[in-house]
């Protein structure tokens, strides 16, 4: 099979690009999904096998009472020293004039050991990255957000999007030190946001993204004599981006990181989102892609061959390896002492509280908290979505003691965009499956219920499954040993997507699907799972 891309399928934006040697790295955001920060490894750039999630620990992360589409914000991963350094955001505030931005960083001598604790670098804005000179000293970039907005006195009226600012970063302090310089202003495009910077040929050259994470993002790219600017920029501005090209397969192009092959080759990563044919909705959210660049004689990077195909991660075909696993298919038994490395949950450190991998032989026990609405602590344990039609199966083993107490399959894109088919009590003591779906985020959070009093249940474990096909899916379940048979009726799929609810800014994630337990009175009722089963098409 001919690589495409996607080259990381699902919810997996921002990637910043990393070389060592032959191998290369791509950190991709995680938002409010602990733990934090994607790593995906790879030797031939069309492979990639996910190798670390290094905010694992409280002293790295907490994002308890994190909005949606809060928390990790942009990493920026690089080598220098001998070591990795992982610079990211925690957005603690999203929605009005306000983000509340921290910048941290970690170190690690290798890619999935343990990471260092935090080390504050600021708060003026967020997407920070770490640049390292080649005279040894490092600099330190992020947008500034400008919480005035559009005040007509201000000269030019900037928005929130108030520039890029560099500041001089002391490792041996642990701090920023000398003074803060604001060293680009932004294309006409505006929107300026995820500055990477690199140098090449006695030039600083500057990456943001612009325009906005929907369909009229960009890649912008300008230069320097001096890290300080002033910065002209690119010819053409924006050497990739999908905005004159809304038919093509590849939309939301922006905000990537170039890098350099051994062999002198130059390939650029980038956001992208596929939207359903009948609809302009990305239930992946925004995924990573890459393409192959050249260097022309003015000096300047640009696509290499057809600068509108996108789709394509090299310029020939006959150069792109095979691609490896064209189909996903998984079988996750539970039993190992960690988690698979698929599977995230909200927002919390304290990851005993929400589950067990080892309270079982074979299972996962989740422990019922609170409800799938919350901010704090929800026992939801999921995977990415990776393409527009999949099935997934589980068992679930499930006595609850009351309405309050709940436990079954998800399919959630936040508080406000999800679906999920739940085994509970009715109001006589009887164990019935329910739905509770969430369609979008007015009137704030509304739950409605489409199998009413919901379908009586066999004593014992049963069989819970899914079936999404595009825009539709369909719930289902099966006694133990028993047939299939639908569960409620077909549901809209396509709001679990980042255009879903409030729309295409307003959300910056995408959609999973797994386990979950709640427990309203506050006894942790556990509800136990076996044999998780996610595919790609072919279906299950």
């Amino acid at each position: 099979m001919v690589a495409r891309n996607p080259i990381l399928p699902g919810f997996n934006p921002d990637p910043s690009f990393c070389r060592v040697g032959e191998d290369y790295y791509i950190a991709t955001s995680t938002f409010e999904w602990y733990p934090g920060v994607q790593i995906h490894h790879s030797r031939d750039l069309v492979n990639w096998t996910l190798v670390s999630r290094p905010l694992e620990r409280a002293d790295q992360l907490d994002m308890r009472g994190n909005p949606d589409s809060g928390g990790i914000w942009a990493p920026c991963l690089s080598y220098a020293d001998g070591q990795f350094w992982l610079i990211y955001t925690d957005i603690k505030r999203l929605d009005g004039n306000y983000k509340d931005a921290h910048n941290y960083l970690v170190t690690c001598p290798t890619i999935d050991g343990e990471w260092s604790s935090r080390t504050y670098m600021n708060s003026s804005g967020f997407d920070p990255s770490l640049f390292h000179d080649d005279d040894g000293r490092k600099w330190f970039v992020n947008m500034v957000w400008d919480h005035r907005g559009y005040m007509e006195q201000r000269d030019p009226p900037r928005g929130m999007f108030n520039g890029i600012l560099l500041q001089e970063y002391d490792h041996e302090a642990g701090a920023l030190i000398g003074p803060i310089k604001r060293i680009f202003d932004g294309s006409p495009h505006g929107m300026t946001e995820a500055p990477h910077l690199f140098k090449r040929d006695g030039y600083y050259y500057l990456v943001t993204a612009e325009g906005g994470t929907g369909y009229e993002h960009a890649v912008t790219h300008a230069r320097s004599k001096s890290i300080d600017g002033p910065y002209e920029l690119h010819p053409d501005w924006h050497p990739l981006t999908a905005r004159k090209s809304p038919e093509a397969f590849v939309q939301r192009v922006g905000h990537g990181q170039s890098v350099e092959t051994p062999e002198g080759r130059t390939f650029h990563t980038f956001l992208m989102g596929r939207p359903l044919p009948d609809v302009q909705r990305c239930p992946m959210g925004r995924e990573t892609g890459l393409r192959e660049m050249e260097w022309r004689e003015d000096g300047w990077m640009y696509v290499k061959g057809d600068g509108a195909d996108l789709h394509r991660i090299f310029a020939d075909d006959a150069d792109a390896p095979a691609v490896l696993e064209p189909v996903e298919v998984r079988h996750y038994r539970f039993d190992d002492a960690r988690l698979p490395m698929d599977f995230q949950w909200p927002r919390s450190p304290e990851k005993d509280r929400l589950f067990s991998p080892t309270a079982l032989d074979e299972g996962l026990r989740l422990f019922g908290r609170e409800s799938m609405g919350s901010w704090f602590e929800q026992a939801l344990v999921a995977r990415r979505q990776t393409a527009w039609d999949y099935s997934v199966e589980v068992t679930l083993d499930f006595a609850p003691e009351g309405y309050q107490q709940m436990a079954g399959l998800a399919t959630y894109y936040n508080r406000f965009k999800f679906h999920y088919l739940a085994v509970t009590l009715n109001d006589a003591g009887e164990r019935v499956l329910v739905i509770q779906s969430c369609p979008g985020d007015y009137p704030e959070g509304a739950v409605t219920f489409p199998l009413d009093e919901g379908i009586a249940l066999p004593d014992g474990p049963i069989r819970l499954g899914v079936d999404t096909r595009g825009r539709s899916q369909q719930f289902r379940w099966a006694p133990l040993d028993g047939p299939w048979q639908d569960a409620g009726p077909a549901l809209d799929a396509s709001v679990l997507s980042d255009e879903g609810g409030r729309g295409e800014h307003a959300s910056f994630t995408g959609n999973f699907v797994g386990m979950a337990a709640n427990d309203l009175t506050g006894r942790a009722k556990p509800a136990d799972f076996f044999d998780f089963r996610y595919a790609n098409q072919p279906v299950l």
